[in-house]
């Protein structure tokens, strides 16, 4: 009698491998079927000339990310935002720029006294070169061209906010990465201060010129900004990156100086996920529920899916388009003075009511440690941005203002979040591409996820792999101002 129990439950284990594998085997067939049709490669760097972290420009470019000397008071870096170790970013919802508190710790426990200075959340530098459209949050640095694949180096030219809308500007630089870097230190919040070249001339564009100059000079050691640093030895090292016996007047210009930071964040590709490898036929690179996940992120709604594959497309996981999801506005704003503290996106640039509170859509490659999540960090988890794409009405609805720090929270936070859900709720009435309500599980929103965690390269959480892109005691440090990174326990980042 024991031996046919055994032998009963023996039968039931093997069946429920072989219903499981049949299962498996199901999901398989359908995803490798979603791949030949979207035309996936698993690859969004296939194709791309994008730089190697050993190559000279970058390791220049790597120098100058790290240096406080291109902010105004010698307290902020590129990287004070933009850690490798904080997943390109600085792990907090909006970021604290110039005057923190301490200026070496950052991520989770950098404070101002005024709370965080900059508006939006820090966009990860992660797989920068594979952008052709858009930078920014609200695209304020543009590709006329948009061609696939260059980066936006396609001779169309690219439109910054140094020139009015819908004109390229001549200066942006050789692609969307450089002309991005080109802002950063002439934004009060973010690098230059609020002091720093203002007498100069009152036009902005004049006082953004002028402090890229006297930058530009202060790292060369030339003109107004001869003996600035007490150590300068940054000459040795652009003469080695761009191969070149120039003097620094001609040689350490603002263009090579953001042309070289631009080459060290497009060397930051992170792109050999589990989701990679089951692309390119690995199948067991990625659990049962991540497969589930990755169905219902590709079905569309009406076919009982989550359609995420809509605005979340192709190999790098963006439309790189506009879309109005109405995140709860939690921050001061990005035009504080101008439109009050409201944020309206990329109606910003556009003027086109239609844009109002819409952000660029965010590629989703390495999106496991790219959190807090939302052009103002609102949400802390991935699994309370696909609650929130669920049920956008009961997610404002529920969304805990109290829990914000008084520091971080605007005063009209819960009327501005109305004003964007309306703006949605609007746009899904005009037929305006947005998200729509899903009937999704919880096991759903689980499988969701994992998929998610799949799009992660494991180097992105491993200090030693990350240890190429960020200097350590062998690495030059020009002007002795190489910021030092701390976490808020003290440890080096």
């Amino acid at each position: 009698m024991r031996k046919k129990i055994v032998a009963i439950f023996s039968f039931i284990f093997l069946l429920n491998i072989f219903v499981a594998g049949c299962s498996t085997s199901s999901r398989d067939e359908e995803l490798r079927a979603i791949i030949e049709a979207e035309g996936l490669a698993g690859d969004p760097s296939i194709g791309r000339d994008l730089p190697d972290i050993s190559d000279p420009l970058p390791q220049l470019g790597m120098l100058l990310f790290y240096t406080k000397a291109l902010s105004a008071n010698q307290d902020a870096a590129c990287v004070s935002c933009h850690h490798p170790a904080l997943g390109g970013g600085d792990g907090i919802p909006m970021s604290i720029g110039v005057d923190a508190d301490v200026a070496e710790l950052l991520g989770p426990g950098r404070t101002h006294v005024s709370g965080p200075l900059v508006p939006r959340n820090a966009p990860t530098t992660f797989n920068s070169g594979m952008w052709d459209a858009f930078m920014f949050h609200d695209g304020r640095i543009e590709s006329r061209g948009k061609t696939p694949g260059v980066n936006g180096a396609d001779g169309y030219g690219i439109r910054t906010p140094d020139r009015p809308w819908g004109y390229p500007d001549a200066d942006a630089g050789e692609n969307l990465v450089v002309a991005q870097a080109r802002f950063p230190v002439t934004a009060e919040d973010e690098m230059r201060g609020f002091d720093f070249g203002t007498g100069h001339g009152n036009t902005l564009e004049v006082r953004d010129e002028t402090t890229r100059r006297m930058l530009a000079e202060i790292i060369g050691g030339y003109g107004e900004g001869e003996g600035v640093l007490q150590k300068n030895e940054w000459l040795a090292e652009f003469q080695t990156a761009y191969a070149s016996n120039a003097d620094a007047e001609s040689l350490i210009t603002f263009e090579n100086i953001v042309y070289a930071i631009g080459e060290y964040e497009r060397s930051q590709v992170f792109v050999d996920s589990p989701w990679k490898a089951y692309v390119q036929g690995d199948e067991n690179a990625i659990s049962a529920s991540a497969k589930a996940g990755a169905l219902l992120f590709y079905t569309p709604v009406e076919e009982g899916g989550a359609g995420c594959s809509v605005c979340h497309s192709g190999d790098f996981f963006t439309d790189e388009d506009f879309h109005v999801i109405a995140i709860p506005q939690i921050g001061r704003g990005k035009q504080s003075g101008v439109y009050g503290d409201d944020d309206w996106g990329r109606y910003l640039e556009t003027q086109n009511p239609d844009d109002k509170y819409a952000f660029r859509t965010p590629t989703l490659l390495n999106v496991e440690v790219t959190g807090p999540y939302g052009h103002n960090g609102a949400y802390e988890s991935l699994e309370m941005v696909v609650r929130h794409k669920m049920d956008v009405v009961t997610a404002v609805n529920n969304y805990d203002f109290s829990m914000v720090s008084p520091e971080i929270r605007t005063y009209n936070a819960e009327a501005y979040t109305q004003a964007a859900l309306e703006q949605l709720l609007e746009n899904r009435r005009t037929g305006i591409t947005t998200i729509e309500d899903l009937l999704l599980t919880d096991t759903d929103v689980e499988d969701l996820v994992n998929f998610l965690l799949t799009l992660t390269d494991p180097c992105v959480k491993d200090r030693n792999c990350l240890s190429p892109w960020i200097p350590d005691e062998t690495t030059p440090n020009p002007d002795g101002l190489q910021l030092e990174a701390i976490d808020q326990d003290g440890n080096p980042l």
